[in-house]
């Protein structure tokens, strides 16, 4: 046996860093072309810088997902490392090309080395949804849980982890072509915010509401009916709203018992397609 599981996934898991370090969550960069530039993200780009930038943007840059030769050169790092056994955690394969990039790397790395085990996983959900998934594979690999024991973790969150967020504009996710089926809430008026989600791994409506107040009252109304009488682990996340995710916080946090939370920004190849000015968050009941 090599050290403990490694734990793998995209940089648009948007885990803050403090937390990837301290549970060594190592991350792959998706890519954003701007114009003739290729960035990696929260590696050239970092998020206030981008974020900056795209308020002006007259055309939006587009994103990619990393290439096998990405997810291959990840693996062999940890295999240096001493792991033989990886979780690679990624993004709904119906919003992105990474998880098939993964898996083809799975199957060089098996090809180069049998004894390294790979195993990779698609979320069906994206950004801290994603990232939460990550956050509980690393806790479980340092606490000695093997492969299989981590992978059956990050399954039983899969059904159970929830993206609800709301943004100033559909315009971003509409103009980067990631609509998914809320293409119905794009008429909206003004100062109408939309409220998407994931299901079955894509986005879909759940709603609008007459401004940003009470949009944050209806994630909180929605957050609640979910749980039931579960509590909570819950990941605020926003693109340069800090401000207003802390609002959402209070009036969720008046509603539900949260055992577990924190504050995470989109990664830049998220922000994207939201948009400066989202605000949301990722949750799944403390107790599965």
């Amino acid at each position: 046996m090599g050290k403990e599981v490694a734990v793998l996934t995209d940089s648009t898991a948007s885990i803050p860093e403090l937390v990837l370090k301290e549970l060594k969550i190592r991350t792959v960069a998706y890519y954003i072309h701007r114009g003739q530039e290729v960035l990696r993200d929260l590696v050239t780009i970092q998020r206030e810088e981008f974020l900056n930038w795209l308020i002006t943007a007259r055309v939006l840059p587009t994103t990619a997902s990393p290439g096998p030769g990405d997810y291959f050169e990840a693996y062999e790092s940890l295999v240096e490392e001493g792991h033989d056994e990886i979780a690679s955690i990624h993004m709904t394969s119906k919003g992105s090309g990474a998880f098939q990039a993964a898996l083809v790397a799975q199957s060089m790395m098996r090809e180069k080395d049998p004894d390294v085990h790979v195993e990779v996983i698609d979320t069906r959900n994206v950004a801290l949804c994603q990232g939460w998934m990550a956050i509980e594979a690393a806790r479980a690999a340092l606490a000695g849980m093997g492969l299989d024991e981590v992978v059956s973790i990050v399954r039983q969150m899969v059904p159970v982890t929830h993206m609800i967020q709301t943004a100033d504009t559909l315009k971003y996710l509409y103009m980067g072509g990631r609509i998914g089926k809320a293409t119905n809430l794009m008429g909206s008026l003004l100062n109408i915010k939309p409220l998407i989600g994931m299901a079955d791994g894509e986005i879909v409506p759940l709603g609008v509401a007459r401004g940003r107040g009470r949009a944050y009252q209806a994630i909180a109304d929605k957050v609640e009916e979910t749980l039931g009488k579960s509590k909570a682990r819950i990941a605020y996340m926003h693109a340069g709203a800090k401000q207003e995710v802390e609002k959402l916080r209070q009036l969720v946090e008046s509603k539900v018992e949260v055992v577990e939370s924190f504050v995470g920004e989109l990664s830049p190849a998220l922000a994207v397609h939201s948009g400066p000015g989202t605000a949301g968050l990722c949750f799944f009941p403390a107790e599965m």
